[in-house]
C-alpha cells in the first residue's frame, strides 16, 4: 500500500533538502528553537535524545553547546540522510537513526538525561502523543527532563492564512477539530515557504498525555512569540506575527 501523501514521513521525505541549514532561517528558528534549547539547560555532558530531529539542526546546537552523547531519531529517511551527510561533512559525534518516535523499544529504560521533541507532536494524534510520551518516560532516567514545543494550540484559530506562518483550519471550532490534520506554511527569511502540518490538540490533550505518562510534577510552560529583540532582526518579516501566540514550549521532569 502506498503511503498517505499527507503523512509527516511523506512530507519530509520530499522537502528534506529545503530544511537543511546551519544558521537560523525560518520563523521558528528565531521564535522557538533558541528558547526551547535554553529550556534544556543545564545539559553539559548530558545524554540527549532528540526525537523528530529532522536534519539535525537542534542536535548540532546541543552538541556544540556541550551536550554529551546525542542521538537523533526521525521518521523521515530523507531527513536522516541529510543529517548524516552533515555529520560526515563536519563530524561532531552525533548518532542518527531512522525510526518511529512512538516506538522506542530498541532503547533501554532510563537511558537519557534529556529528551527533546521539537515540533513532533503536531504531527501525531492524541492517542499517538500519549503513547509517545509514555515511551519518553520509560527511556528518561529518574530526575531527567523532557522538553517539547508545538505550535500554540490557539494559533491556527487566531490567524488568517497569510505569511509568514499559518495553518489553514477548516473550522473555527477549537474543540471539535481535535485530531484533524491541517496543512500550513512557515516562511524563511529568503522568501521561500516550507510545508508544515498540524494535527490539532487542545492544551488539555497535551497535559493529560503528560500526566498519564507519569510527568506529575508541575512543568515549566512558555508561550513563545515575537519579542522586540526578534522583531528588530527583520521588522517587515516578523511584523505580521507580533502579538500572536506562536508556540507552546513545555519542560517537564520525571520524578
Amino acid at each position: 500500500m502506498s503511503e498517505d501523501p499527507r503523512s509527516a514521513r511523506a512530507l519530509y521525505d520530499v522537502s528534506a533538502g529545503a530544511w537543511a541549514r546551519n544558521e537560523p532561517s525560518s520563523v521558528s528558528d528565531f521564535t522557538a528553537r533558541p528558547a526551547v534549547i535554553d529550556m534544556c539547560r543545564p545539559f553539559a555532558g548530558a545524554r540527549v535524545l532528540d526525537l523528530g530531529c529532522g536534519e539535525g539542526y537542534c542536535a548540532r546546537i546541543l552538541k556544540r553547546s556541550g551536550a554529551g552523547e546525542v542521538l537523533g531519531i526521525d521518521v523521515s529517511s530523507a531527513m536522516i540522510q541529510a543529517a548524516v551527510r552533515e555529520e560526515r561533512r563536519a563530524p561532531s559525534g552525533i548518532n542518527y537513526e531512522h525510526g518511529d518516535a512512538s516506538d522506542l523499544a530498541g532503547i533501554a529504560k532510563d537511558s537519557f538525561d534529556i529528551v527533546l521533541a521539537m515540533f513532533l507532536f503536531n504531527y501525531l494524534t492524541s492517542a499517538a502523543t500519549a503513547t509517545c510520551m509514555k515511551e519518553i518516560a520509560r527511556v528518561l532516567r529518574p530526575g531527567g527532563r523532557f522538553v517539547f514545543a508545538v505550535p500554540h494550540p490557539a494559533l491556527a484559530f487566531m490567524r488568517e492564512p497569510a505569511p509568514p506562518f499559518f495553518f489553514e483550519v477548516t473550522s473555527r471550532n477549537y474543540f471539535e477539530t481535535r485530531d484533524l490534520r491541517f496543512a500550513g506554511k512557515i516562511w524563511k527569511r529568503d522568501g521561500t515557504a516550507l510545508e508544515v502540518q498540524l494535527v490539532h490538540k487542545t492544551l488539555e490533550d497535551y497535559f493529560s498525555a503528560l500526566r498519564s505518562a507519569g510527568f506529575t510534577r508541575l512543568p515549566i510552560v512558555r508561550e513563545l512569540h515575537v519579542t522586540p529583540e526578534i522583531l528588530a532582526v527583520d521588522p517587515p518579516f516578523f511584523g505580521p506575527l507580533v502579538g500572536a501566540p506562536l508556540h507552546l514550549a513545555v519542560a517537564a521532569e520525571l520524578v
